[in-house]
């Protein structure tokens, strides 16, 4: 609980989980109420501007912008979650390989990582897409890998470094087996890294399905996608700019509240970050404090340990004496 107020506290902690917050809260009233038909095109009401009626106005063919956005949406969801798990397993599972297994298959699991990892996330969904087709399972799972292999390639670092600590050396020594020390040692204690690796992951893909159903390799026609509707709005954005700031700040927003995300999550939940912050002042006072309660300062150095040491000075002298 108390990483959750340290979370709030922080002007991006709170930006990103309520902006987090109300996606969900829409993806899910989405299922169930929309103010018109997303898909229903109407030509007699083709570039209405915002009003009561149309809260964001409509687009060229009559859809009601508003209605299409909410049910965007859900896509924007599943994409964000799907993605994230995907590259949570390859992530963590080439980590694994490439940290608890023989020297030879951690050397060859080094170079392929730096191999995959040199071509962009975006690029290999496209070649994914282009391959597979359109859809969003395609979209999906081709992010998910791309930056699965980018979050392990970037973890491997960390983890082969808490990997030579003694708690997991001791651990290994009394029996425990390798997957033991990396669900229990090496995945928790890497854990703000995975974290903000975990949350560009997911802005990557929301970016990534806007991106490419823009150019027409995203979601298919039957859903939702705030790409696709700004793809739409873009050729008239010199007569109705209006139109397409809509979808445009949507993904703008959403993406970067994933972004700073794992951010905030990682300044509030990281032990050494959070006492860090406090400062050496405080560090100084907490010194002071034990000290003074122990009565094990230096003379001179506080009235009470001064006090102590005369205290006791006496009393030897007393009993010599």
């Amino acid at each position: 609980m108390s990483a959750l107020r340290r979370l709030l506290r922080t002007p991006t902690g709170l930006f990103a989980v309520v902006v987090l917050g109300l996606l969900v809260v829409l993806a899910a009233v989405s299922l169930v109420w929309t103010p018109e038909n997303p898909f229903r095109t109407d030509p007699f009401h083709q570039w209405e501007r915002p009003s009561a009626a149309h809260w964001f106005g409509t687009d060229g063919v009559g859809r009601d912008i508003a209605s299409y956005l909410l049910a965007g949406t859900r896509t924007t969801l599943v994409v964000a979650v799907g993605a994230g798990i995907i590259a949570s397993v390859v992530g963590i599972v080439l980590t694994a390989i490439g940290s608890l297994t023989a020297r030879w298959v951690r050397e060859a699991t080094a170079v392929l990582l730096d191999v995959l990892v040199a071509f962009p996330t975006l690029l290999t969904a496209m070649l994914l897409t282009a391959v597979y087709g359109g859809s969003l399972g395609v979209v999906v799972v081709s992010v998910g890998l791309a930056f699965g292999v980018t979050i392990a390639r970037v973890a491997r670092g960390e983890i082969r470094r808490i990997a030579r600590s003694d708690y997991v050396v001791a651990a290994r020594a009394s029996g425990v087996g390798p997957l033991g020390v990396l669900f229990r040692h090496l995945v928790p204690n890497a854990a703000p890294l995975f974290t903000v690796q975990l949350s560009l992951a997911m802005a990557t893909a929301v970016l990534a399905e806007a991106g490419l159903s823009y150019l027409g390799y995203g979601a298919d026609a039957g859903t939702a996608s705030w790409g696709r509707l700004l793809s739409d709005l873009q050729t008239y954005i010199g007569v109705h700019p209006w139109s397409a700031t809509w979808p445009g700040a949507a993904i703008a927003i959403v993406v970067m509240a994933l972004s700073l995300l794992g951010d905030a999550v990682r300044d509030a939940t990281d032990p050494r970050l959070t006492t860090s912050r406090r400062g050496p002042d405080a560090a100084t006072a907490t010194g002071a404090r034990r000290n003074i309660g122990t009565g094990t300062g230096t003379p001179g150095t506080s009235g009470t340990s001064g006090a102590t040491a005369a205290t006791g000075a006496v009393t030897g002298t007393e009993g010599i004496a």
